[in-house]
């Protein structure tokens, strides 16, 4: 039996970036908001805890290095995407990213300069003052005094739609009391995916899941995203897609965050255990193909690759939580990361061999320093690995989120299998963001979806705009 409340103006599920937007932008209304984040307080936040800066249109100014136009963000999105996406919707997040830097400076977001390791992105994107714990902490400082009541551990057992087709309650165990049953006049999503559910992802991947590291959030499993589809929601995204970077092997497997991130890729050559190269390492510019990495990875032997460079540039990339392998040989390096030395030297050899040797090196654009006759090639980027002494960082996939969600319009209103509309329930943040990002990514464009989509999603809640 669960214990019943008042009716409320509003239910949000899940207490990260859009979940928050969302009812931060509801309660600015004067509407009464329950938001449930399914983590205890110290965990609060989701992935977005876990970010620094988010992809928006805007003109230059202190904090941004030039203009980013809607013309330049759409085509690349287009391009990390292949096209493969709703335009409509993309067209929107565009569009409404405009006005993203006074909406969060409105909710209490302060913003810092670039740093070192970040410049490639100041043009494109805004850092927050104090990244993602930050700006988590401080929306639930602006919901709390808007009213917005917070319910932790916050465990979806059911969502009921009645016979009219729109929501009519939820249901939750907190582990502290009897079941808790609420209703509200619409229901906004915003829950995030399954990258934290490893028996999920054993359907899709086999045995190789077992190595995946989950960056982010472990109360991600995706309980809500299954209820959603059991209850006749349509679905959207490749299930076997997701964002996923290589990360240092060392890491924790849950909650590593954005610091065992290693960007040491363009910079050097990755290899898999049996010491051979299977990918462009300078294909773009790194915020627009960190992403691919780890499902590179995912697909190589035993789940595993190795960066490996010299140190010549070993002061390109941002700082990692765990020194790199360091060795004065590529036989003694081969050695430290349990790699046959006769392997790993051939591939350094025939590398160095086939390097151009006339562009001029530069690491904030696409350079004219590249291979020729080598397959796969580098495009970028390629120096000789020459110079002692030999560096290398054993990676792992790192999951960040996975492109399976639900189906919404422009609205944000969720909509069912036959693609009707559920004109009181919304989703917003990576449970839809696969109507958007089918593969591929773009530096701090999670952030901007879900912060579009709460922002929407909380506004035509709060209005039974339709």
């Amino acid at each position: 039996m669960a214990s019943s409340f008042p009716r409320l103006d509003l239910i949000v599920v899940g207490g990260g970036n859009a979940g928050l937007c969302a009812a931060m932008s509801a309660a600015d209304t004067g509407k009464s908001v329950l938001l449930l984040e399914r983590a205890p307080e110290e965990w609060r936040g989701g992935n977005s805890k876990y970010t620094r800066d988010i992809r928006c249109c805007q003109e230059p100014d202190e904090f941004a290095t030039g203009r980013y136009g809607e013309e330049e963000f759409l085509d690349d999105l287009l391009r990390v995407t292949h096209k493969e996406t709703n335009l409509e919707l993309a067209n929107l997040t565009v569009h409404e990213s405009n006005t993203i830097p006074s909406w969060m400076e409105k909710h209490g977001v302060t913003w810092q300069k670039p740093l070192k390791g970040t410049l490639g992105l100041s043009r494109t994107n805004r850092f927050f003052m104090g990244g993602g714990k930050a700006l988590v902490n401080t929306y639930y400082q602006h919901c709390k005094k808007s009213g917005v009541n917070i319910l932790y551990n916050a465990r979806v057992e059911d969502i009921a739609i009645g016979d009219d087709g729109s929501f009519k309650n939820i249901v939750v165990n907190n582990g502290a009391s009897s079941r808790l049953e609420y209703s509200s006049n619409s229901l906004i999503v915003a829950a995030g995916g399954f990258e934290a559910n490893i028996e999920w992802h054993k359907k899709y991947w086999n045995g190789a899941a077992d190595n995946f590291i989950i960056r982010g959030s472990k109360f991600n499993d995706g309980l809500v995203l299954k209820t959603l589809v059991n209850l006749g929601v349509r679905a959207v995204g490749n299930p076997k897609q997701f964002h996923a970077i290589g990360v240092d092997a060392r890491s924790p497997k849950f909650e590593g965050g954005i610091i065992t991130r290693i960007d040491s890729i363009p910079f050097s050559i990755v290899v898999n255990k049996f010491g051979k190269r299977f990918y462009d390492e300078g294909e773009d510019l790194w915020p627009k193909r960190y992403a691919i990495w780890g499902k590179l990875i995912a697909e190589q032997p035993n789940q595993i690759a190795y960066s490996v460079f010299d140190s010549k540039t070993l002061e390109n990339f941002l700082p990692t939580m765990y020194a790199p392998n360091k060795a004065d040989s590529i036989s003694g390096l081969a050695g430290l990361i349990g790699l046959e030395s006769s392997s790993l030297e051939e591939t350094v050899k025939n590398y160095n061999n086939h390097i151009d040797g006339v562009g001029r090196f530069n690491p904030s654009v696409l350079d004219d320093c590249k291979t020729i006759g080598l397959d796969p090639p580098k495009s970028h980027w390629a120096l000789k690995i020459d110079s002692p002494p030999f560096y290398a960082y054993t990676l792992r996939p790192g999951i960040t989120f996975t492109y399976l969600g639900v189906a919404v319009d422009s609205s944000a209103r969720i909509l069912m299998s036959d693609g009707k509309p559920i004109n009181n329930m919304y989703a917003a943040g990576e449970i839809m963001a696969g109507n958007i990002l089918t593969q591929g990514y773009l530096a701090g464009f999670g952030l901007t979806i879900g912060t579009v989509f709460g922002r929407i999603a909380g506004e035509r809640a709060a209005s039974k705009q339709s």
